[in-house]
């Protein structure tokens, strides 16, 4: 991928982000005002955090709609600074990069489901949602695991051909798992079959990607890549804590670790391409 065609999809990024921002705004005004009238929901998400936080931490949908708001402009703000950073540095990771930090954009999707609850419409439109909101945060991940491997030393002439195994793999592994639409979390989120399986799935690909990082400390002779491991790692937990939020102990703390993990990735993988 040159670099023109790298920073014409770092701009299309922008825009969509930008366009996904607004659109967060106008669900917050159709729905916000109504989430003190929805009859709260028993199931939470089942995260670590709430597991063990469930028994002090109520449920707050205002909650839950902050935190979309922190990662659909997160989005915008990253891509930005991934155009900043790299618009005349060439990084081969950093499409990958990228193409995980506008995977949060998409996550006003879940709004769709307090829209559902106050307007009434048809449930089909919950599972196509549904649908595409998993095949997204697949791909997200599945992109990182692609930035670790490229670091690790693997050569790609050409970068569609990733770009297509990441999309085939994202479908197949969204294609398999079952929704219900009648059964949501507190966090916006339509209940899934098979949980446990589709969690260690994500699991292994988090931590084969940190490891592969690690891995391209021998590879390039860079301890940098130690730090854009760590940046990865610390973006995977702020994820996983804002994603699955319910209540206000994790929507800021996440947001944090979101930011400093790509602020580590940026900056480093920057200072690495930087001389090359």
């Amino acid at each position: 991928m040159t670099l023109s065609t790298r920073n014409v999809f770092f701009k299309a990024g922008i825009v969509f982000c930008s366009v996904s921002a607004l659109f967060m705004l106008a669900a917050t005004y159709f729905v916000a005002p109504f989430y003190s009238t929805i009859e709260e929901n028993s199931r939470r998400p089942a995260a670590v955090f709430n597991v063990l936080a469930g028994h002090f931490l109520k449920p707050d949908f205002y909650a839950v709609h902050t935190s979309l708001i922190l990662v659909v402009l997160f989005s915008l703000v990253g891509i930005i600074i991934i155009h900043f950073f790299f618009e005349q540095t060439a990084a081969p990771e950093i499409p990958y990069i990228a193409i995980f930090i506008v995977s949060f954009s998409f996550e006003f999707i879940r709004l769709l489901l307090p829209l559902y609850l106050v307007y009434d419409f048809s449930s089909f439109y919950l599972l196509a949602a549904s649908r595409v909101l998993l095949f997204v945060r697949y791909i997200g991940i599945f992109s990182l695991f692609a930035a670790s491997v490229r670091a690790a030393g693997l050569k790609v002439q050409k970068a569609r051909y990733v770009f297509f195994i990441l999309f085939i793999a994202a479908l197949i592994t969204t294609l398999g798992v079952p929704i219900d639409t009648q059964l949501w979390d507190t966090s916006f989120s339509m209940l899934t079959g098979n949980t446990s399986i589709f969690r260690l799935l994500e699991v292994v690909a988090v931590l084969t990607t940190v490891a592969g990082f690690f891995v391209a400390i021998k590879v390039h002779g860079s301890k940098e890549y130690a730090f854009v491991g760590l940046g990865v790692f610390l973006a995977l937990i702020g994820r996983y804590l804002i994603l699955n939020t319910d209540n206000w102990a994790c929507p800021f703390p996440g947001i944090l670790m979101l930011s400093f993990g790509l602020w580590f990735i940026c900056s480093k993988l920057h200072k690495i391409n930087l001389w090359l």
